[in-house]
């Protein structure tokens, strides 16, 4: 007695490739003035934020003559 073959399962899976749907979808529609305004304010400000921190944030990471100096306390000093 010979084993029945079957098709492979899911078969259905492989034939997606083939598959064309005649229906095409609806046409993207423009976005308005407003939103265009909106979404040109969002980048700026968020450009905006960036070369905020950028700018206030060099200063922290510059090596300057106050980085090699030490901090003493007052209270260090009447030792």
């Amino acid at each position: 007695m010979q084993p029945r073959r079957e098709a492979v399962p899911f078969a259905f899976v492989a034939e997606t490739d083939r598959f064309r749907s005649n229906v095409t979808p609806p046409a993207r529609q423009r976005p308005s003035l407003p939103e265009m305004a909106g979404r040109t304010l969002i980048g700026l400000t968020v450009v905006a934020g960036l070369v905020g921190s950028l700018l206030f944030g060099m200063p922290a990471l510059q090596a300057g003559p106050q980085a090699a100096q030490t901090q003493q306390s007052e209270a260090s000093e009447g030792r």
